[in-house]
């Protein structure tokens, strides 16, 4: 360990308990609860938090946490680190920015159960990821040993080399891939390959899985450019495999629904009220968008959550608290490929792209289709004069790098989409376009942080692992608490924590974690009030294949403890893996909604 204090033996004390492992001395501790915080003495013993207040007693290692903030490490609960923790097991940069717990497994997709009899089932699931979240191909193929076949074979390769706790629902897609073989997609279930595919489900509950994650999301599609399975399932069969959630202790369901994107349809608000009843379990989705310029977006979404109750359910819908980095090209698959009638143009050859592009007639009704009711929450990509131009490839683009489109477009007598369009085509499509958000206005932020207060809405909903080379989720945490703390303030150290810890915690019931109690798991972060933030996102190539993806600084975490051991210090990871594998019943007990 970095820090000091005199090295002492293990005997045991007066008392007969072991001597203390550390005691951080002298923190403002913020426990999770969202009480004031007050200065006190932390003390860790064998993975837990000994002792709070005054500590005397001898330990191995301490050290003087005055003017730093001590807090619960933060739960991160929408994450796709399934693949990455086989390469990266300290899951960064989560782990830096102080997530000590992750939840992943999500919308539908996990790489197991892998059925033995068809080994061409890992590349078929490898080419979904790749597509569906943005995972590096190679990285998926080189970074992971894909040498199970059950779920609980998943878990067990990845129990005592992780350095974050980690929970994992099981996917749809996987459950009906096995049991459907290639009619997975498109095909619907006989009464016997239900009752499988429960069997099947049962298996992995039974294992420790978290719960059910599904989607039918019409953005997701898979390495063929397919609806993924999933997609294909009737309510039936979702509300079979929900009532199958609510058999086993500490479980939960993760769905996605195409209006999760905007705003839901009745249907879509049965599903959900009708899956959470019938499972007696909390359904989370996400992500809920915040947006002053349409006011009548969180109303509708929050109704799920209203009917759910009054059915005996319960809908959670995430929401970030920051506005994400990301950038954009025409060259690669990314959030414009998603507006409806852009795919098929931006899946064509470059040459024939381009030469689409260029076509006048082509761009009016793909701006006019971006800008229709259909295309949902991506009509905020729509706006292409906001664009800022990143990293650039040719002479011809030279100087561009941070300009805004609009100012170009302006000096070239362009429109702003024509302009952006010409600067891509000299790169051959590999400029990378940096979209401004629209919903950066005082109006907005009022509107999210009275969003934060209902019950039923949780921060969350980074994707962390996923989308790499895209946008960077991850240090929500960070950046969150530098902006309570010396930004725009809109709600209180105390209560941010407590979003970021204690909430996930309790909606997924873990058990002793997401606050600084005595017995609790010692998952820790210490943190100085005045720095606490995240850097820029930048490019790097620091994945199997040196296939890049988008990272970012944590700027003043001092240091992070997983189940009492060091993991973290000044953002540098030091090489201990004490994460657990939390599986359900074990380390989660039953939120029931009932």
């Amino acid at each position: 360990m970095r820090c000091t204090g005199r090295p002492v033996s293990g005997k045991r004390s007066e008392e007969g308990a072991a001597m203390l492992d550390h005691v951080i001395k002298g923190a403002t501790v913020v426990d999770g609860t969202g009480a004031p915080g007050y200065t006190a003495d932390v003390a860790i013993r064998d993975g837990r938090i000994a002792a709070i207040g005054t500590v005397t007693e001898a330990s191995r290692t301490s050290e003087d946490a005055s003017g730093l903030v001590l807090g619960p490490g933060f739960v991160d609960p929408h994450t796709h680190y399934d693949a990455q923790l086989f390469w990266d097991p300290y899951a960064t940069p989560s782990l830096n920015h102080g997530v000590t717990t992750v939840a992943g497994g999500n919308c539908g997709f996990t790489l197991a159960p892998l059925n033995p009899a068809r080994p061409e089932d890992a590349d078929y699931t490898r080419r979904m990821m790749s597509k569906v979240e943005g995972m590096s191909l190679v990285a998926l193929e080189e970074g992971a040993p894909w040498n199970w076949h059950s779920f609980g074979d998943y878990l067990d390769a990845l129990e005592g080399r992780i350095a974050v706790n980690a929970g994992f629902m099981v996917g749809h897609c996987a459950l009906r891939r096995y049991v459907m073989g290639a009619d997975a997609v498109g095909g619907q279930p006989t009464g016997e390959q239900l009752e499988q595919m429960l069997a099947l489900f049962h298996e992995a509950m039974e294992a420790g899985a978290w719960g059910l994650s599904t989607t039918q999301s019409s953005t997701h599609s898979d390495g063929d450019g397919k609806p993924v399975a999933s997609r294909h399932a009737k309510p039936a069969e979702l509300l079979a495999l929900s009532r199958a959630v609510g058999e086993h202790e500490g479980t939960q369901i993760e769905a996605i629904v195409a209006g999760c994107l905007d705003q839901f349809s009745d249907d879509e608000i049965d599903l959900f009220v009708e899956m959470s009843a019938a499972a007696g379990r909390p359904l989370n989705w996400n992500v809920l968008t915040v947006d002053a310029a349409v006011p009548e977006r969180v109303p509708r979404q929050l109704v799920a959550s209203e009917r759910a109750r009054k059915a005996g359910g319960r809908v959670v819908a995430l929401t970030m608290p920051i506005l994400t980095p990301m950038n954009m090209s025409l060259g690669t698959f990314c959030a414009l490929n998603l507006i409806p009638g852009w795919g098929p143009i931006l899946a064509l050859p470059v040459p024939e792209r381009i030469a689409r592009l260029r076509d006048p007639s082509v761009r009016a009704e793909m701006l006019a289709r971006a800008n229709s009711k259909e295309a949902g929450v991506f009509r905020r990509l729509a706006n292409f004069g906001r664009y800022v131009i990143g990293d650039t490839y040719s002479p011809a683009n030279d100087g561009l790098t941070g300009q805004v489109v609009k100012d170009i477009a302006a000096r070239r007598r362009q429109e702003p989409f024509e302009c952006l369009v010409e600067i891509c085509a000299h790169d051959d499509l590999r400029t990378v376009l940096w979209p401004m958000p629209t919903d950066n206005d005082t109006d907005s932020w009022t509107l999210r942080a009275e969003t934060w207060q209902h019950p039923d809405v949780m921060l969350g909903g980074s994707d962390a692992g996923a989308h790499l080379d895209r946008m960077c989720g991850a240090p929500y945490t960070t950046r969150f608490l530098g902006d309570c703390l010396r930004g725009r303030k809109l709600t209180t150290l105390e209560a941010a924590v407590k979003m970021l810890t204690d909430d996930p915690a309790r909606l997924f019931g873990l058990r002793e974690r997401g606050r600084i109690a005595e017995g609790f798991h010692a998952d820790l972060v210490l943190f100085d009030p005045e720095r606490i933030d995240a850097g820029k996102a930048t490019l790097v190539h620091d994945l199997p294949g040196d296939s890049p993806r988008l990272d970012s600084k944590a700027i003043g975490i001092t240091a992070v403890w997983v189940n009492g051991v060091e993991s973290i210090r000044g953002d540098v990871v030091t090489g201990a893996v004490p994460g657990k594998v939390l599986r359900s019943g074990r380390d989660t007990q039953t939120v029931s909604t009932r």
